[in-house]
């Protein structure tokens, strides 16, 4: 199927990898992170880029 100008906006990405989420994708997955825990440090990391290092390998 050849990409129309329609459709071609949909799927442009303009991420590091292909394998990347966007923000829409992100916010479908984000609710079933673990929230941070209420004591103990901070957390530093970002499951954002945790999930986009699983997708990458």
């Amino acid at each position: 199927m050849a990409w129309t100008d329609f459709t071609r906006p949909q799927y442009a990405r303009r991420l590091r990898y292909a394998s990347d989420l966007t923000d829409r994708e992100w916010s479908l997955i984000a609710p079933f992170m673990p929230p941070p825990r209420r004591l103990g440090r901070p957390r530093k990391t970002d499951m954002r880029e945790v999930v986009n290092a699983l997708l990458y390998i």
